[in-house]
């Protein structure tokens, strides 16, 4: 059987110590996706490295990133062209946190960092065709306007634009169901600092209490990247 040709877009890395230990943002993918018919090759697109055109990849997936989608680096136009590109050819496009941002943003939405500041652990999703999802999530900026023609799919308390569907075309997801919790531990330790008193008190505890809804969230991947029809992720869903 023929593996499907995954692009992984790549906007920024872990923290080395975090990547020498357990991986970097591809690699988490790679292993949520593992053994169900995909090969792999990463751009590192923060380093100025991309593919030729869309055609380079049967599908692709863009990363998180510690990065704003509003913010200036010589790299984000390029990135945008691209997913337009993508886009445009119609072929499967997953965006993960940053990547759900800045395909919101390439396609005429808004991204903007919220003042109750960061979401950080495992958070309850609607959406994604479940009543509840639990996830990982680790961000201060949301989609604050969704793409025209969009499906809004996800959502949860503090974040009501968590997932994008274009059918057949964009799959958007603002939670990471890439990270496990060994590795959402890591960034606590290497980047908690950006949280509060409160969160980085309680974090541990949830982190070590809380089931993730990892692998229904790998299987949505799958076969979204594999051309399945997804049908109604959210009964209640509402078109941009």
């Amino acid at each position: 059987m023929t593996s499907r040709h995954i692009g992984i877009l790549q906007p920024g890395h872990a923290p080395d110590e975090l990547a020498e230990k357990l991986g970097d943002y591809d690699t988490c993918f790679r292993q949520l996706l593992a053994d169900r018919g995909f090969s792999f090759t990463t751009f590192d697109v923060e380093a100025g490295e991309f593919p030729e055109g869309p055609n380079v990849a049967e599908a692709w997936l863009i990363t998180g990133s510690r990065h704003g989608a509003y913010e200036d680096h010589g790299w984000l136009a390029p990135l945008e062209d691209l997913i337009r590109a993508i886009h445009q050819s119609e072929r499967p496009l997953i965006g993960v946190c940053f990547g759900h941002q800045i395909i919101a943003q390439a396609l005429g939405g808004r991204v903007e960092r919220s003042e109750k500041g960061f979401t950080a652990g495992p958070q309850t999703y609607r959406g994604f065709g479940h009543e509840t999802l639990v996830l990982n999530a680790w961000h201060q900026d949301q989609v604050t306007m969704a793409p025209k023609g969009f499906e809004v799919v996800a959502r949860s308390e503090g974040c009501p634009i968590a997932g994008l569907h274009l059918p057949g075309r964009i799959l958007t997801c603002q939670p990471h169901p890439e990270i496990s919790p060994d590795y959402l531990g890591g960034i606590l330790d290497l980047r908690g600092y950006v949280l509060n008193d409160t969160q980085r008190a309680d974090l541990p505890k949830r982190i070590d209490t809380m089931p993730l809804d990892t692998g229904k969230a790998a299987d949505l991947f799958a076969r979204f990247l594999k051309g399945e029809e997804l049908g109604a992720l959210m009964v209640d869903a509402v078109e941009a």
